[in-house]
């Protein structure tokens, strides 16, 4: 099931960064088809547990049958929580691999994914209220524009806000087909995909509120790796790796590290991976996915 879910990236890579003791406690934050979490489970004897994560209806259909795996159906913001419910206060090692399955870019109704004409749904979690044509359809073109420009980097961020406020007024704004009719002269020739990519990755990420939720996440596993885990990120683009390079060297989000009466580094983490970890020719030429994607790792001090 999981091969055509979603192919796992950087997988050898994932398991040498949490250098698995047997015996251990492990979390797979993004459990999506279970590549990574049954290849953790390999390394584990029957003491070690590992403690899978996911939002996403569709991925508990991939739930491992395993006396050692226990399944958590929510969002990693709330991993402090939910790791304290099953009785966990502190864990070995926690591996995120961050952005959207390959499975949610191929089930159209999702809106996921620009191929295929769908209502804008784009929420990870079905339970959320607010929806992509939500946010097309009733924020204010301050708002709009300031999405398009942080989380999609949209270089006609200003103008594309603009032309869908006052396209919505006549029409509202429900599917891909709506959208593209809308903002059809925004579009550039030849760059089709590439634009729509960018749009689409700003309003996932504002109808998901994956940065604050991954700025969170970071903050709680400084909380519950115990001293010598390690925590193992996986981001696809910068405003995700951003922060995970941020938090892993500096213990904080924006500024410089924090000192102690002694002017010693105040921070949780050491960092392993001086640079990122990305994947070689022969991987990106069997998975496409994984051109982009940045792999951090930090050791808990």
């Amino acid at each position: 099931m999981e091969n055509n879910y979603h192919v796992p990236v950087l997988l050898q890579e994932c398991i040498d960064g949490l250098a698995i003791k047997p015996d251990g406690v492990y979390v797979d934050v993004t459990f999506g088809g279970g590549g990574h979490s049954r290849e953790i489970l390999k390394h584990l004897n029957d003491k070690g547990v590992l403690i899978a994560f996911d939002q996403d209806p569709d991925a508990q259909r991939n739930k491992i049958d395993d006396p050692r795996f226990r399944f958590v159906d929510q969002n990693f913001g709330y991993l402090k929580n939910n790791l304290r419910l099953l009785g966990y206060k502190q864990v070995d090692g926690i591996l995120a691999d961050l952005g959207v399955s390959s499975h949610q870019f191929n089930e159209p109704e999702r809106g996921f994914s620009i191929r295929f004409d769908a209502d804008l749904d784009m929420r990870m979690d079905q339970q959320r209220p607010l929806t992509a044509a939500i946010v097309l359809n009733t924020y204010v073109e301050e708002d709009l524009h300031k999405i398009f420009g942080l989380y999609g980097e949209v270089q006609n961020a200003k103008s594309l806000a603009r032309t869908i406020v006052t396209s919505r007024l006549e029409n509202p704004i429900q599917t891909l087909a709506d959208f593209k009719s809308a903002i059809a002269a925004h579009i550039p020739r030849g760059k089709e995909n590439k634009y729509m990519a960018q749009v689409f990755q700003a309003l996932r990420i504002e109808v998901n509120a994956e940065i604050e939720v991954l700025e969170r996440f970071l903050e709680q596993c400084a909380d519950v790796l115990k001293p010598g885990g390690r925590l193992v990120v996986m981001s696809y683009h910068s405003l995700e790796d951003r922060p995970v390079k941020n938090f892993l060297a500096k213990g904080k989000f924006r500024g410089e590290v924090e000192k102690d009466f002694f002017g010693n580094d105040q921070k949780p983490f050491n960092v392993i991976t001086r640079k990122a970890i990305v994947a070689d020719e022969d991987e990106v030429a069997r998975n496409n996915r994984a051109r982009s994607a940045k792999l951090r790792i930090g050791e808990k001090l």
